[in-house]
């Protein structure tokens, strides 16, 4: 059979010809290479100094007048906002107002000359920066930054006092701060411009509702320190009435509840009533009574104490032990135990110090022992 020349299909390349060697990358090198490309840049921090693609770009944000320089901080600030990107938002209307208080850019050696219309550029640059100011207001509202909300919503209405949004958030960050008075003044400011606005109606009975709380807690606060202060005369008053001398520390123990109080504290001839602690000094021991009526005595409360659970030898018994109390000198007198808590402090010997009647239980066995001991102790043998 005849041949003819070769046809098309003998050029082609066969399926299993092998292709011409590439380098191998990993899938995070791609990732990384992508990076460098400001289309896929998720960070200004992937920039790369030498990318000239970026740097074009960078520049070309900052090209134009202020006001729209200005104007595109503050659209990438609304783009941040809608998906609640506080920070980023607050950068943006930074460099906005920035740019707006910065100098005016020169034209172009070769730019076409234009007249322009200084009165309405001036007027756009006010309008936008009102805005970037109400706008970080948002954001340092939203970020907790009350301070800083309130200085932006003060620089807004300066330059627009009918912006009811600058005197709206306002007045939240100042409900925040529970400064109520100054709440309600952002609140009453707003509603002057515009009346039958909601929201400001809404945060008004809010703030009115958290000021007449506020007031209450004052209220109270103020009549519990001025019943404090008469409670305090009354007691001062039965204690002169009865003789009774008191004294306090700079560090009186923690008695919790337990106090000196009148069963009426307005007034003085109501019985008066002590916390008590006795103690038992040759043992190392204590027992604290938190209520010791004026009228009744040592005894009563022995009574029940007596015998304690540590008194191994049985030494302890109403009957077997004399109570002492330190004078206001530094001595000692013994204190009958079956006389009144008033006849004992009202004697004019023993002082109350702290609020609390001190009482020393001992054996009768060995009083004598411990006296010498205290004695001795006082620099007194």
């Amino acid at each position: 059979m005849a041949t003819g020349n070769a046809t098309g299909l003998d050029n082609m390349v066969s399926p299993t010809a092998e292709l011409p060697p590439t380098q191998q990358k990993t899938a995070d090198e791609l990732i990384a290479e992508m990076k460098k490309l400001p289309l896929f840049m998720t960070s200004m921090d992937d920039m790369d100094e030498d990318n000239e693609m970026l740097e074009a770009i960078k520049a070309l944000v900052y090209e134009g007048t202020r006001a729209e320089v200005a104007d595109n901080f503050r659209v990438q600030g609304n783009e941040c906002v809608k998906t609640k990107q506080w920070r980023e938002a607050r950068d943006s209307y930074t460099k906005a107002i920035a740019a707006l208080k910065g100098p005016k850019q020169p034209l172009p050696a070769d730019a076409e000359v234009v007249e322009i219309d200084e009165e309405a550029e001036e007027k756009q640059e006010r309008t936008l920066e009102e805005a970037c100011y109400a706008n970080r207001a948002l954001c340092n509202l939203e970020m907790k930054n009350y301070g800083s909300c309130n200085r932006d919503c003060a620089a807004a209405l300066r330059l627009n006092p009918r912006n009811v949004k600058a005197w709206y958030r306002a007045a939240s960050a100042c409900l925040a701060l529970d400064r109520t008075a100054e709440a309600l003044d952002a609140c009453q400011g707003g509603l002057k411009f515009d009346s039958a606005n909601s929201a400001l109606q809404m945060l008004l009975a809010k703030v009115e509702k958290r000021q007449a709380h506020l007031a209450e807690l004052e209220r109270v606060r103020r009549e519990r320190e001025q019943r404090i202060v008469r409670e305090q005369a009354t007691l001062r008053v039965a204690f002169k009435h009865r003789n009774i001398m008191a004294r306090q520390t700079a560090n009186p123990p923690d008695m919790e509840d337990a106090a000196m109080k009148l069963a009426d504290p307005l007034d003085a001839n109501s019985t008066l009533s002590f916390p008590m602690i006795l103690l038992y000094p040759l043992h190392a021991q204590s027992d604290f009574v938190k209520a010791c009526g004026e009228e009744e005595t040592v005894a009563q409360h022995l009574e029940y104490i007596l015998p304690t659970p540590w008194d191994e030898k049985r030494e302890y018994s109403p009957q077997s032990v004399d109570c002492y109390m330190e004078t206001a000198q530094g001595g000692l007198i013994k204190a009958g135990k079956k006389l009144s808590l008033l006849k004992l402090l009202g004697s004019g010997k023993i002082e109350v110090v702290d609020g609390l009647v001190r009482v020393n239980v001992v054996p009768k066995a060995r009083a004598a022992e411990w006296i010498e001991d205290f004695k001795r102790r006082k620099g007194k043998a």
